[in-house]
């Protein structure tokens, strides 16, 4: 069963209020951050960033769950780009982890964000670019970062350019 917008929300606030008791601080990112910054396209989830270790993770995995909540980790392989991936409730909110993958970003868009203060808070438009660079800039990603600039036509290129410079990101050259 699909969850209605307002459904969602509420779990990804009981979600990131158990990140928040854990002291994981966690950023909205994916598609509702990407309608945080103008430009709105269809998801059926909400993500959290976060930057924790992977025994840390685990332990909100057992937090959730001991909250009632359905929650399933998936541990990173040799390939994963991330460092692990907590399902809530099948999916609906999704804890994506940096932690030991791609850290640095997470924690500077964390610094820059404003305090914890109950609700959701979504990721800065240079920091959301940067992770769509990190994911691989396939098809989708690619779309997003086009769509997002065009949507904020007066975002500051030269600091998206420097942070992707920064992180040694490949292949944002083109598009911004």
């Amino acid at each position: 069963m699909t969850k209605s917008a307002s459904d969602l929300v509420a779990l990804a606030e009981e979600v990131n209020a158990i990140l928040e008791e854990l002291e994981v601080n966690a950023l909205l990112i994916g598609g509702a951050a990407l309608a945080a910054h103008n430009y709105a396209r269809t998801t059926t989830d909400i993500d959290l960033g976060v930057s924790t270790p992977l025994a840390q993770l685990r332990k909100v995995s057992e937090a959730i769950e001991a909250k009632g909540l359905k929650a399933e980790l998936r541990e990173p392989d040799g390939d994963d780009h991330l460092s692990g991936v907590v399902d809530v409730e099948g999916g609906a909110v999704q804890i994506v982890n940096f932690g030991e993958t791609f850290p640095a970003a997470i924690q500077d868009a964390l610094r820059e964000a404003p305090p914890y203060d109950g609700r959701l808070r979504a990721i800065s438009l240079p920091y959301l670019i940067v992770l769509k660079v990190y994911a691989g800039l396939g098809p989708k990603s690619r779309r997003d970062v086009e769509e997002l600039l065009l949507a904020n036509p007066d975002a500051d290129r030269q600091a998206i350019r420097a942070l992707c410079s920064k992180y040694r990101l490949r292949g944002w050259h083109e598009l911004i």
